[in-house]
């Protein structure tokens, strides 16, 4: 199956007090580890509003202004596949088995495949459907940039993340909001 990756680096990082794709962990910035995660894709690219030394495309936000929501809008909107694997620019540890292992729960009628644990939704590190496109632009114009409330309007797959998490490692979605909360 071909599916697209993309990773959403337009944060501005205040928290982390410097730009997350750029920040060197174990010897590379954190925005290769996770393109070479995505590497098994049919393509890859970027979503930011500036340039990265990266050989794959950079696409700035179609839609400013809407945070994550608006990167998802251009990568769906960027995308030349059906399916698009979305990871944020400071989550290293989704590597290319997790992404095989996802990439099999797709079924016929989801919009979406994602982790879920307690109730609540992991946007970043899912599978989109192109198909959400124009629902992800209505939104954004509308002002409804809540990820948590689109995924509970479309069908999804849920995948437990307590079994990716031992499957794949604790770190796997871990937000790094400071250089320190990374292992």
């Amino acid at each position: 199956m071909e599916w697209s990756g993309a990773v959403l680096a337009g944060g501005q990082s205040r928290r982390f007090g410097q730009d997350k794709a750029r920040y060197c962990y174990r010897g590379r910035p954190l925005l290769q580890w996770v393109l070479e995660g995505l590497e098994q894709a049919s393509e890859r690219f970027v979503v930011a509003n500036q340039a990265y030394p990266v050989a794959v495309p950079i696409y700035p936000d179609l839609r400013p202004g809407g945070d994550t929501l608006s990167g998802l809008h251009t990568a769906l909107a960027r995308a030349r596949c059906e399916w698009v694997a979305v990871a944020a620019c400071d989550q290293p540890f989704l590597q290319q088995d997790y992404w095989c292992y996802i990439l099999k729960r797709i079924l016929p009628e989801a919009q979406a495949v994602i982790a879920a644990s307690e109730g609540f939704l992991e946007p970043l590190g899912g599978l989109y459907h192109k198909s959400l496109e124009a629902e992800v632009a209505w939104r954004l114009e509308a002002g409804q940039l809540g990820l948590q409330a689109l995924l509970r309007s479309v069908p999804h797959v849920t995948v437990p993340k307590d079994e990716l998490e031992a499957r794949f490692g604790p770190q796997l979605f871990l937000n790094a909001n400071r250089p320190q909360d990374l292992p």
